[in-house]
């Protein structure tokens, strides 16, 4: 998934004393960011291989760091830690965590076996990515809902021009990334595509979340 990793960070952040709309964006994708910083050293590595799902042509060979429940984890601990140091708030620091923690089970129904547990074999993934017909309503459901439910849970007297500018770039970031070119081999240029759009999307997140307070709270 690409879009549906956002679903957790639209629930969480309408909760009350969460972190920010935008940093719980960088919760929901935190593995990936990683996995694209540690691709550029060859840390982790990945490689192109046309066909190898319906949907993509990533062979995701060897993630240990990021993509291993045991790493997730971690980031997530580290990232909760984070967040309170700079909030001081506990809620908001449980909340990030389980969004980053969110990114693994998500990945889980939709790759194909190169999760693993703990770095090593098994590996696991349902392959939802060899079904697009459920794959993509399904990803647009859950980031439709989960807007649906931050929208309705928080207001801003602005009103929602702002969210309706995010909802419009994380839709056309996700066609890009179902109908654009595909790379033909591996380069750099992917995960400096993926910092550069991650970035923008929670840059963005953090613009449309900032004027937003929960509707209860505001009564």
């Amino acid at each position: 998934m690409f879009i549906g990793h956002y679903a957790p960070a639209l629930v969480a952040a309408a909760r009350p004393s969460a972190a920010g709309l935008g940093t719980l964006f960088v919760a929901a994708q935190l593995v990936d960011i990683g996995f694209a910083v540690l691709l550029i050293p060859g840390i982790e590595a990945m490689r192109i291989v046309p066909g190898i799902t319906a949907m993509n042509p990533m062979d995701l060979h060897h993630m240990p760091y990021t993509h291993s429940l045991l790493g997730a984890i971690i980031w997530a601990k580290i990232f909760g830690l984070l967040v309170w140091a700079v909030t001081r708030r506990k809620a908001a620091a449980i909340g990030a965590a389980l969004v980053v923690l969110s990114h693994w089970f998500i990945d889980l129904v939709v790759h194909i076996p190169d999760l693993t547990l703990y770095g090593a074999r098994p590996k696991l993934g349902l392959g939802l990515w060899n079904h697009p017909l459920v794959a993509m309503p399904l990803e647009l459901l859950l980031i439709g809902a989960a807007l649906a439910y931050y929208t309705h849970r928080t207001q801003t007297p602005s009103g929602n021009i702002r969210l309706g500018i995010l909802a419009g770039l994380l839709l056309l970031f996700q066609a890009i990334d179902w109908f654009g070119p595909k790379e033909r081999v591996y380069s750099l240029a992917i995960p400096a595509t993926m910092i550069a759009a991650y970035a923008l999307l929670a840059a963005t997140a953090a613009w449309a979340g900032a004027n937003r307070t929960l509707a209860s709270a505001a009564d």
